[in-house]
């Protein structure tokens, strides 16, 4: 999953994206209101963390731009302001949830947390093709009920596999969901992670789930192949 920070505080900005990235999302981080706009127009992003008080703007302009026009993309607003009207004008603006800084990253990641499971649940809370199994909100993958282990990049792409298994996926396309924008294009991350998510889902007597699809990418073995 992406998520896009929008944080003028440096310190703040980088904890944020060093924390997240561990945690296995792709994560982006643009100090403007300006950029901001700019970045949700190019990328489709599955949050945005998105302070008020920019160099240049309200945060929460943005995020009511982003709901006149249709997106409807979680927004987990940050503040200085813990006032009652500055939390009721951010939610007014479509933000999702409000946080006040300063604040505890465990308190940030599970509030991230339960605002990327909704959409999950709204449409299939356990993710399944064939012999995989993935629940989303628990963080667990298994394999005709064997638990794998696997790191959060890992998890993040089968997940990207799993939620549209009939596609095929472009190298670009994994980067892009699952890497941030300082990945290169030419890197061969997407294909040594699929290598390993690979060796590790390789249980005795079962085929290779994931398919290689040469020249385009990668995509899920169709069950009845």
């Amino acid at each position: 999953m992406r998520i896009l920070v929008v944080e003028d505080d440096a310190p703040l900005a980088e904890v944020l994206r060093r924390g997240l990235t561990e945690d296995g999302y792709a994560t982006d981080v643009v100090a403007k209101l300006v950029d901001a706009r700019n970045a949700v127009e190019v990328n489709d992003y599955d949050l945005v963390v998105l302070d008020r008080g920019l160099p240049d703007g309200d945060g929460r302009d943005l995020c009511a731009e982003m709901r006149e026009s249709g997106r409807h993309t979680p927004v987990l607003m940050l503040t200085a302001r813990d006032g009652l009207g500055d939390k009721v004008e951010g939610l007014d603006a479509g933000a999702d949830d409000y946080l006040t800084k300063p604040f505890d990253y465990p308190e940030l990641t599970a509030r991230i947390r339960a605002l990327l499971r909704r959409p999950a649940e709204a449409q299939t809370p356990i993710l399944s093709h064939g012999t995989l199994e993935m629940d989303p909100a628990a963080r667990r993958v298994s394999r005709s009920s064997i638990t794998i282990p696997l790191t959060a990049r890992e998890f993040a792409l089968l997940e990207v596999l799993l939620r549209q298994p009939e596609s095929t996926h472009a190298r670009t396309d994994l980067l892009e969901r699952v890497w941030d924008a300082n990945y290169d294009g030419l890197s061969n991350v997407v294909d040594v992670h699929v290598a390993n998510l690979r060796r590790k889902l390789d249980l005795p007597g079962m085929d290779d789930p994931i398919e290689t699809i040469r020249g385009v990418g990668y995509r899920l073995r169709p069950v009845n192949a």
